[in-house]
């Protein structure tokens, strides 16, 4: 994995973070696994999207649950490049696996939001366009841009607020019909996600533009 095409993640440098890599690099785990085992987090929560229309008093229990497969998702995208990179367990198909499992997920979690919340269409519009970011992303950088993973809605922007919709789902539940917190949080999700799309296209036309007059 090159190194200049890794997102730039704080949580890297963590200790525990740093622990829990070095420890699966003495294994028999390479990280295309980890990258799978991503989806398997994200289609639960998916799953348990699902669930919320009929989940009555136990929605707190699933909405607590699903924020646990985020972590867990959140955790396989951070250890398989450590232990690609700093474990020296890199191969050439690295790329694949660093990316095509995170559109499977994004479908996986903005979908079942979606059709958790009852807005199923909301749902297929904001993951079709976060795949789309990710699209112009690697195109970009396959004509010869730098790679670029700026916002307004990026991965950890899009689950930062999935998440917030989530824990604030029970609540709602709790005072009004349940299903206008994910409405919102999908909406605000594909409004950034039209604007990440075009900054990021922009950046690139520029960039590729400034080169041939050079």
């Amino acid at each position: 994995m090159n190194e200049e095409n890794r997102r730039p993640l704080k949580a890297r440098s963590w200790a525990i973070i740093q622990k829990a890599a070095g420890w699966i690099s003495q294994k028999d785990v390479t990280p295309n696994q980890i990258s799978i085992a991503s989806i398997a987090f994200s289609g639960l929560a998916g799953l348990l999207f699902l669930l919320f229309p009929v989940a009555g008093s136990a929605l707190w229990f699933y909405a607590l649950l699903i924020l646990l497969c985020f972590l867990g998702r959140a955790f396989c995208n951070i250890l398989d490049g450590l232990v690609a990179v700093e474990g020296g367990k890199s191969i050439p198909s690295g790329e694949l696996f660093n990316d095509i499992p995170d559109r499977i997920s994004d479908v996986l979690i903005i979908v079942g939001a979606g059709y958790g919340a009852g807005v199923p269409v909301l749902g297929w519009l904001a993951a079709v366009l976060a795949v789309m970011t990710a699209y112009v992303r690697t195109l970009s950088r396959g004509l010869g841009a730098p790679t670029d993973f700026q916002g307004p809605m990026a991965k950890l922007q899009r689950m930062l607020i999935i998440s917030a919709a989530c824990f604030l789902a029970p609540i709602e539940a709790m005072f009004w019909e349940q299903g206008y917190i994910f409405a919102f949080a999908l909406t605000i999700i594909s409004i950034g996600c039209v604007i990440t799309i075009w900054k990021r296209a922009k950046s690139a036309y520029d960039y590729l533009e400034g080169q041939s007059d050079a």
